[in-house]
């Protein structure tokens, strides 16, 4: 596609139509409430979000895309001046509240952006999904496919969101004593909680923001501000530290839960290996993956080594809104594009997504490390490679190169390569 046309998830000058996957920080780095550049291109549940982010923003310049529907946009090609007709279709990403995937085609070929996004495999959303999208393709083929490349890797494996919440949800009911700090972000993460709720019948506190959030989305009984009505409290991940556990275990026990699919800490607690005597024995099996072949165990439902306890007030539950190594394959399986492009700038192991799915593509495996192109083209930002991971806060805990990488500003320009 011609340089000057459409950007996705990148808000610098120079493009005529933008396009949002989801309204995480990470996807809004150089967005503002005075920004005015041109349209902005979003799902509906985004549109209705985009003010409460971003007060006092000219609403005029949303366009909302209704999901499995194809939208025409009629653009002006910089070199010739001559239309250009672009169409695009919105399909759930099942990240986050609003988090969709964006599927172009025109005479440039089809592109498919994923933005953020997990299609798991049982799941009955993901399911629908694919659907639109195997719809939509026909018989067109993918000639690019921009890639959620965050935990691609073998390394990352780990359950699906369903079975890390009852997970979750376990932990709680064998702290019948405690009170209970889950750290979440601004927005994502309701499906835990509601879970939560009504696995455990309790409420769950929310800072005011949070709420806010909350009623427009649509739930309006379970969450509250009032900290006497549950013991279960969901905090913005920034704060959630062990200084904090320590001072709220000085008034009352107290455990905190870090939901995510990254390794968040150097080791666990070295205290007893037992997490809650008979709960979350139901064996779980984890899958073993290579570069050559996909799964040779495919009973990924979970494993007891995706619940750690890092100290004794922590619990580390792998509960993520990223697809895992397998998931990314199967989804390369289904989609079959010509060629693919990683949209973080760097995965945690600088690995390029043909390096391990090339085959699937009828790709010779390349190297492992990302070239400089791959680098530069991902979600922007970044200029070269975390080699190191860096310590963050009073936790002890250390930031993988992913989200090291995933501070910077995302995004791309759909160009000619």
């Amino acid at each position: 596609m011609e340089k000057g046309l459409i950007s996705v998830d990148r808000w610098a000058e120079g493009s005529q139509a933008y396009f949002l996957t989801n309204l995480h920080t990470d996807h809004t780095q150089g967005l503002s409430s005075t920004w005015a550049m041109a349209p902005i291109f979003c799902s509906r549940v985004t549109a209705k979000l985009f003010p409460f982010k971003f007060p006092n923003f000219n609403l005029s310049l949303l366009r909302v895309l209704d999901l499995g529907s194809w939208h025409s946009l009629s653009l002006i090609s910089p070199s010739t001046g001559s239309k250009v007709t672009v169409q695009v279709m919105a399909i759930d990403a099942y990240h986050c509240p609003g988090a969709v995937m964006f599927l172009f085609r025109g005479e440039f070929g089809c592109m498919l952006n994923t933005g953020d996004f997990r299609w798991e495999k049982n799941c009955e959303r993901a399911k629908l999904a694919k659907e639109m999208l195997l719809n939509a393709l026909k018989d067109d083929a993918v000639d690019v496919l921009y890639l959620d490349n965050t935990y691609c890797n073998p390394t990352f494996q780990f359950p699906t969101r369903e079975v890390a919440a009852k997970q979750v949800a376990d932990i709680i009911s064998s702290h019948p004593d405690h009170d209970i700090v889950v750290g979440i972000d601004t927005l994502g993460k309701e499906d835990l909680l509601l879970h939560i709720s009504n696995a455990l019948n309790v409420k769950i506190w929310v800072w005011p923001e949070r709420l806010q959030t909350m009623h427009i989305l649509g739930f309006h009984d379970i969450f509250t501000t009032d900290t006497s009505l549950t013991r279960v409290r969901a905090i913005p991940r920034y704060s959630f530290s062990i200084n904090t556990l320590e001072g709220l275990n000085r008034m009352h026990p107290t455990i905190g839960i870090i939901p995510s699919g990254l390794p968040w800490v150097v080791k666990p607690f070295e205290g007893n290996g037992k997490l809650f005597d008979s709960l979350l024995t139901s064996g779980y099996n984890r899958s073993k993956v290579s570069s050559e072949g996909g799964k040779q165990n495919d009973k990924s439902n979970g494993n007891l080594e995706s619940v750690k306890r890092f100290h004794k007030y922590v619990y580390s539950v792998q509960y993520s809104g990223h697809s895992s190594y397998l998931e990314i394959e199967e989804f390369i399986k289904l989609v079959q594009p010509t060629s693919m492009k990683g949209i973080v700038s760097s995965s945690s192991c600088n690995v390029d997504p043909f390096y391990y799915f090339g085959r699937i593509c009828g790709i010779n495996q390349p190297s492992q490390k990302l070239d400089n192109e791959h680098q530069t083209f991902g979600r922007g930002g970044y200029t070269g490679i975390e080699k190191k991971r860096k310590r963050v806060g009073r936790l002890g805990f250390y930031l993988s190169r992913v989200t090291v990488m995933r501070r910077g500003r995302k995004g791309i320009k759909l160009d000619e390569n």
